[in-house]
């Protein structure tokens, strides 16, 4: 569906799933939205791949939603978008996720680490999730699962005052597992991943349920969020912010 996500299914159970879009910092448009869905549905429906590891490349994870794809969508909210359905499948995909983050993790490449099971960064990785900033509302249930992890306050200077959290700060706050050399993070996420494959099927499963908790909450905060970020959307503070971003001189 697109050559900016690259699906590759290793022997021993594990999916990687690499985002490419160096040209745009691997901002993603709807077309890859619909190829990390297809991949996610697929790695349930499979009994092969029994788990997934998201990585970006060359040393970046990704900037997050390409604006300018999403905004040339007359017409369709939030709602009816590729992003969401995406979204959604982070939320109910069954298969263990592991994200392997070098660079920038911008909005929804910061939010969707939030949905795995294992996360690892490079000591060069930098989340940032500036949705208020740009007149609109969190999402991927960031509003929900942010605070069950760091607390409120936290939760509060991450997601309203777009603060930068960089990889040791995201480890000291739980968000990572640990903090690999660069040239190491994409082998140790693999081998990690690769050990999710082994385990016992049924029992990692269950476990995993158990983690992982109420599903009903997350999507019940997804809804809510979807709702809130058609209004925001539609209004003239976020036209006028999502305008003056995507107007800005970029660096030649």
């Amino acid at each position: 569906m697109t050559d900016h996500i690259t699906v590759s299914d290793g022997g021993n159970g594990v999916r990687l799933l690499t985002i490419a879009r160096p040209q745009k910092k691997n901002a993603l448009t709807g077309a890859m939205y619909d190829a990390l869905r297809v991949a996610l549905e697929q790695a349930d429906a499979s009994g092969a791949i029994r788990a997934v590891v998201f990585a970006g490349q060359p040393g970046m994870f990704s900037a997050g939603n390409d604006l300018s794809d999403f905004l040339a969508q007359p017409g369709r909210g939030f709602s009816d978008t590729p992003a969401l359905r995406f979204i959604r499948q982070l939320a109910r995909t069954e298969t263990p996720m592991v994200a392997a983050v070098e660079g920038i993790a911008v909005g929804i490449g910061a939010t969707l680490t939030l949905h795995c099971d294992l996360v690892y960064a490079s000591p060069s990785a930098r989340l940032r999730m500036p949705f208020v900033e740009l007149g609109l509302v969190p999402e991927a249930a960031s509003s929900y699962l942010l605070p069950l992890r760091v607390g409120r306050l936290k939760a509060t200077e991450l997601l309203l005052l777009s603060e930068i959290l960089d990889a040791d700060g995201a480890h000291a706050l739980g968000l990572v597992n640990a903090v690999i050399p660069a040239d190491m993070l994409l082998e140790h996420a693999l081998s990690q991943a690769a050990r999710l494959a082994a385990l016992p099927q049924g029992a990692l499963a269950a476990s995993r349920r158990l983690i992982r908790g109420d599903r009903e909450r997350v999507e019940a905060a997804l809804d809510a969020e979807a709702e809130a970020f058609d209004a925001q959307l539609r209004s003239p503070e976020s036209q006028e912010r999502l305008n003056a971003f995507l107007s800005r001189p970029r660096p030649a």
